[in-house]
């Protein structure tokens, strides 16, 4: 597997860890030898935060180490080149992405999919991937190459139909109602789709969380979890790959709290059917 931001971001935190505990010293102990909140410190070493060079460097100065200051430097660097990278292939354009998801899906074997905002891809209709990867390329600055990236993720979604493999998808009643992704036209055909994914077969599990529904727990973002083996996550600048155990498992359990309450089969599509009646009864008060 490709070397990602979030396992540069762990193996830097870890040897900063290693420091810290060379000295004997509790991580709130080694922030107070800094003069920094123990939650940065806790937040450096596992990898859930990108120092800065003056974080580096008062590290080391703190653990009596400035040798380890240029081996530091040339890590901090290389995941920095990770974000540049990324940004450079998709200003390259759009396919590159679509291409990199269809060879992880092409090796899993278990998906489990979480979407707080749009459709997932293996779901999505052409015309919805369309305005999606149009977006995506205008925010990166991307050639036009979408036909191209539409092309590969219709392609993509061949994978729901090989045997050997589970998916489940669980999607909030937001994903469905808003048109922030595209336009009416758009998101009728799309929920239509979606009518047809609640009953594709038993290894594919389609759940909608209604909007009356009380969440256990809340998130503001999606995730892919793939296998047992990472956990995808995509922010504005870079995909992250959490590969962390403890990670996974954390994703797992939400995961698992959120398909609880999603409702399945007759009643996901009563759910979709709700929002397309309001999506068409909307656009022919408008018409």
């Amino acid at each position: 597997m490709r070397p990602n931001i979030q396992q540069a971001r762990e193996a830097l935190g870890a040897h900063l860890r290693q420091l810290r505990r060379d000295l004997n010293l509790s991580g709130r102990e080694f922030a107070a030898r800094l003069g920094w909140p123990a939650s940065k410190v806790s937040k450096l070493e596992l990898g859930q935060q990108t120092p800065t060079t003056a974080d580096l460097t008062a590290w080391v100065q703190a653990a009596g180490r400035p040798e380890a200051a240029s081996a530091l430097a040339d890590e901090l660097a290389t995941l920095e080149s990770f974000y540049t990278d990324y940004r450079r292939r998709l200003r390259s354009g759009m396919r590159f992405r679509q291409q990199e998801a269809l060879e992880t899906e092409d090796k899993a074997r278990r998906f489990r999919v979480f979407n707080t905002h749009y459709v997932p891809g293996l779901f999505q209709t052409a015309e919805y991937a369309r305005h999606m990867l149009a977006k995506g390329a205008r925010h990166h600055g991307a050639p036009d190459d979408v036909d191209e990236a539409v092309a590969v993720r219709m392609q993509r979604q061949d994978v729901l139909y090989r045997p050997g493999k589970t998916f489940h998808f669980v999607i909030s009643e937001a994903v469905i109602r808003s048109q922030a992704a595209a336009p009416a036209p758009v998101m009728a055909a799309q929920l239509d789709r979606l009518v047809s994914a609640t009953a594709l077969g038993p290894n594919i599990k389609f759940g909608v969380i209604p909007f009356e529904t009380q969440w256990p727990v809340f998130l503001d973002h999606g995730f892919w979890l793939i296998d047992d083996d990472f956990v995808i996550v995509e922010t504005i600048a870079a995909e992250l790959r959490l590969t962390r155990p403890e990670e996974v498992q954390l994703y797992t359990r939400v995961f698992e709290q959120l398909a609880k309450i999603a409702a399945y089969g007759a009643d996901a599509r009563a759910v979709i059917m709700r929002s397309l009646l309001a999506l068409t009864s909307d656009s022919d008060i408008q018409a």
